[in-house]
């Protein structure tokens, strides 16, 4: 309790202090910093009494909240720092090596409307007065198609969007994976709508929005998934372009465009082994016009689908050999949503009632609002669900319409 003799302005500092001595606690890393809100004292001497009043609780609440929060996540943290040992002894984990509540949830004093609006404006021009520049956009479809013609002279052979759903279900088929896991997968990744050349915020119909990060297709990949997948299947992919460039039954043109074509491949190849084999350096690569380059590939009618298909078999393949065979659509999701191996460790029994805070970064936890608040097992059913929702989309359905004309193919032997 607060004592009566304590003057307001002596009271802000202090419950300020108390913020930021709560900021010092943070162990989330350097990308997130809990401290006094910028400015919150001199916002505070243009409030009355009775506002101040208010003010100074809300960021007291706030601050004990944040505490609260940091520990939770601090218990995470611990938890799989622990799984990691005992995993690197061999020993079993177990339920009980896994948090099982949710993040605490702020049940303190608001803000009066008035008073919200006020404080979120002035922020809002406070970090105003701060940036040095505007952000730049996020890179999307233009910006990947212009850089793969500077940069390797590529233009990618755009094609019907069902014949492109038609050469992907061939080479799923061909690779084992079945229509419903494809189709679910696409039904997730793009609302059912999604065309070649989607890209994550874009409307891919209404072509509205802007890019909210550079996944693009049906299997929405990221340019560093484009150059890992280079990487590893490039040199089969330039076998197979030159084989149909070498096909008598294909025209000239078509044959002398595969040839070219396989050329400029090969330069991207070439650029994607130029940084070594690891996740980050292809993240750092991505932001790079040769990384963002090579992403174009994704549209081309011939490469596109052989490469989020063979993205999405991976997945398959790594859960076979960890001995969990027919995945589910909403599994193979799972694996593509939080990592092939994280997804894999949710599906075991010890995971299946852990909160999903176990598997995902806080801030990555907040802003997938599918995961919150949901156990593995939780976030599985609501994934089918939305792929449910999904699969009486226009372009799900075409997809599912695609892939039994290609077991209608298979089983006349064409």
């Amino acid at each position: 309790m607060r004592d009566a003799r304590t003057s307001p302005a002596t009271t802000l500092r202090l419950v300020l202090t108390g913020l930021a001595l709560v900021g010092l606690c943070l162990v989330a890393g350097p990308d997130r910093a809990a401290a006094a809100p910028h400015g919150a004292e001199k916002f505070a001497k243009s409030l009355s009494p009775a506002e101040r009043k208010l003010f100074e609780d809300y960021l007291s609440a706030k601050a004990t909240h944040e505490f609260k929060s940091d520990a939770y996540w601090r218990e995470v943290a611990d938890r799989k720092a622990l799984r990691r040992g005992k995993r690197g002894r061999g020993e079993a984990v177990t339920a009980a090596d896994y948090v099982t509540a949710f993040p605490p949830k702020y049940t303190g004093p608001e803000l009066s409307a008035s008073l919200a609006k006020r404080w979120e404006a002035y922020q809002a021009k406070d970090q105003e007065q701060k940036k040095k520049e505007p952000q730049k956009p996020r890179p999307g479809i233009a910006e990947f198609l212009a850089y793969a013609e500077a940069e390797y002279g590529f233009a990618p052979e755009r094609i019907p969007e069902r014949e492109f759903k038609l050469r992907y279900a061939r080479e799923a088929a061909a690779l084992g994976l079945t229509g419903d896991q494809v189709v679910r997968v696409y039904a997730l990744e793009t609302s059912g709508l999604g065309t070649a050349d989607m890209v994550s915020g874009v409307h891919p119909i209404k072509k509205t929005g802007t890019p909210i990060s550079t996944a693009i297709g049906y299997a929405q990949l990221l340019v560093a998934n484009t150059t890992d997948e280079l990487v590893k299947h490039g040199p089969r992919f330039l076998t197979r372009l030159r084989s149909m460039a070498a096909d008598r039954s294909f025209d000239g043109a078509r044959r002398d465009a595969l040839e070219a074509k396989a050329e400029k491949l090969a330069a991207m190849i070439k650029a994607a082994r130029s940084v070594p084999h690891e996740w980050n350096k292809h993240v750092a690569f991505a932001r790079t016009r040769r990384g963002m380059g090579i992403h174009a590939i994704n549209v081309d009618g011939d490469i596109g689908p052989w490469l989020q298909v063979v993205k999405l078999y991976g997945l398959k393949e790594m859960a076979d050999k960890a001995g969990m065979t027919d995945l589910t659509g909403a599994e193979i999701e799972l694996m593509n949503l939080a990592g092939p191996g994280t997804g894999l460790e949710m599906m075991r029994p010890a995971a299946k009632n852990a909160a999903t805070t176990n598997f995902f970064a806080r801030d990555a936890y907040f802003r997938n609002t599918i995961v919150r608040d949901k156990t593995s097992a939780e976030l599985l059913v609501a994934l089918d669900k939305r792929m449910d929702d999904n699969l009486t989309n226009a372009g799900a359905i075409e997809f599912a319409e695609v892939f039994r004309d290609v077991a209608a193919e298979l089983a006349a032997g064409r």
